[in-house]
């Protein structure tokens, strides 16, 4: 089997724009700074998992991208809501998806989850949030990334159906928090600015 690759989803840290949930405890440039040490802590694990990776980014031309997080594959995520950008994404499988908001991500669980794919159609890593902070597929399965209620707590539940209606029983990996809302700050304090 072809090693998956993981694909991780960020944003560039430009305040009000980064982790915006978390400017009301943070500020902006807080939130932004919050932003960029998550994005630069989940780089670390995808880095230290020896699994390739790349980067769909928004929020700045790819340039900044580099000069921020050095050499890296820095792909810009284009137009269209999360499921879109996810889909284009995909090719060449498989892949591992993750964004850069949960900060107990580690090489372990990256590898446990590239070597899942090896068995199974799928891997999914639930949030507590109700969404997910891992999604493997080995090979493309189109309806995950549709007719999916995006930033809501239905997405994981959604995804596990949209698995189960195309015939692919997925690996469960551990929960994880994200930590996108205030009050999430508290359980990682060595990521305040």
């Amino acid at each position: 089997m072809t090693v998956p690759r993981v694909v991780i989803f960020t944003r560039f840290p430009e305040p009000g724009r980064a982790k915006t949930r978390l400017i009301p405890a943070l500020g902006p440039e807080g939130a932004a700074a919050m932003h960029r040490l998550l994005t630069e802590r989940t780089l670390r694990a995808v880095r230290a998992s020896g699994l390739p990776h790349q980067l769909r980014v928004t929020g700045a031309p790819i340039a900044a991208f580099a000069e921020w997080l050095g050499t890296v594959e820095v792909v810009d995520q284009g137009e269209g809501d999360l499921g879109e950008r996810l889909a284009r994404a995909g090719p060449p499988y498989p892949t591992l998806f993750i964004g850069a908001d949960a900060p107990d991500l580690g090489p372990d669980l990256l590898i446990r989850a590239a070597d899942a794919l090896a068995t199974h159609a799928a891997a999914i890593g639930p949030a507590e949030d109700g969404g997910y902070w891992l999604l493997g597929l080995a090979r493309p399965i189109e309806a995950v990334f549709r007719s999916v209620a995006w930033g809501t707590d239905a997405v994981f539940d959604q995804t596990l159906a949209r698995l189960a209606e195309a015939g692919a029983r997925p690996m469960l990996l551990p929960r994880l928090a994200d930590c996108d809302r205030p009050e999430d700050i508290a359980r990682w304090p060595d990521l305040l600015p």
